[in-house]
């Protein structure tokens, strides 16, 4: 049995605030399975192709088999998919004849690229031979074809979150995926107050606003709560220098000093409330953040609601 700090270093829980995975060595894996058939479904049920007048769409997923995973080895994104899907469409001619079919797709694997998918249509049984046939073969499957290439992209960019951890070392480079959040609000709605060092604000009225949003996130409120608080997770999902005091009444700095503010409440995987600001914005002029976290299953809902200081 080799001494202590003798072993070899791959197998050493470092000194790091959740001692889990040191140097994403061990393999880890995240079930994506049920978020999956949720979003082919909402993806492909509705699709819709049209030409002189005709139109055709899916109205239904009648089978959906297959399972779904990210794993995380030696700090690389492994991707794992794997689908057998049918559905149904119909097709309504310019004159309103209406025709049913179904649609089937075998293939659907990390291992096949999207040009490379077995997609068939056909006529329901009984059903007269009809040119939207010929639609739905070529802009229907194409049409398809985009929704599954879509599924693949939102599974490899906004469903990696946390799978890749910093190091003792500090925060890992090798992260190449990102969750995409949209955090816009109405241009009309963001004030454009005056720049720092532009003289003083003093009895000059800044339009403010306050605005709320909601994301879901697969991973656990504990971990999402860390990604907040902690410098390293910081630096690493904003891929920028950071300085985080995770305590109340805590200070950070973020987005390379864009971002500055003050953790004015901390409740451990509940709540979140800080002080934030751009730097661009008047000499002390802040927003409230309030972050609540909600565990759902295997997922993670979060609110956003931001007001005036």
């Amino acid at each position: 049995m080799a001494k202590w700090g003798e072993g070899d270093p791959r197998w050493i829980v470092e000194e790091r605030s959740d001692a889990t995975n040191v140097n994403n060595w061990h393999w880890t894996e995240r079930d994506v399975t049920a978020w999956s058939t949720d979003k082919l479904t909402e993806l492909l049920v509705g699709c819709r192709v049209e030409r002189d007048g005709a139109s055709c769409r899916l109205t239904d997923v009648t089978k959906l088999e297959g399972e779904a995973s990210i794993n995380n080895r030696k700090g690389k994104l492994i991707f794992f998919y794997e689908w057998v899907i049918k559905a149904s469409w119909m097709g309504t001619t310019a004159i309103g004849i209406k025709y049913k079919g179904t649609l089937e797709v075998a293939n659907l694997s990390d291992e096949n690229d999207m040009d490379d998918l077995d997609i068939s249509v056909s006529l329901c049984k009984d059903e007269p031979v009809t040119p939207l046939l010929g639609l739905m073969k070529k802009e229907g499957v194409e049409r398809v074809r985009k929704a599954l290439g879509e599924y693949v992209t939102l599974l490899k960019s906004a469903f990696s979150h946390g799978m890749i951890l910093p190091t003792a070392s500090g925060p890992s480079h090798s992260v190449d995926v990102a969750p995409q959040i949209s955090t816009s609000v109405p241009a009309k709605a963001v004030p454009q107050g005056p720049q720092q060092g532009s003289g003083s604000t003093a009895g000059v009225r800044i339009s403010t606003c306050s605005f709320s949003l909601k994301e879901t996130f697969l991973t656990s409120p504990d971990e999402l709560y860390r990604t907040f608080i902690n410098q390293e997770f910081v630096q690493v999902f904003t891929l920028s220098a950071a300085q985080v005091d995770g305590c109340r009444g805590g200070k950070f700095q973020m987005l390379d000093g864009n971002v500055n503010g003050e953790f004015s409440e901390l409740i451990p995987e509940e709540k979140i409330v800080m002080r934030w600001r751009f730097k661009t914005w008047p000499s002390e002029h802040y927003a409230t953040i309030t972050l609540l976290l909600k565990g759902v299953g295997n997922e993670t809902e979060l609110r956003l609601d931001s007001s005036p200081y």
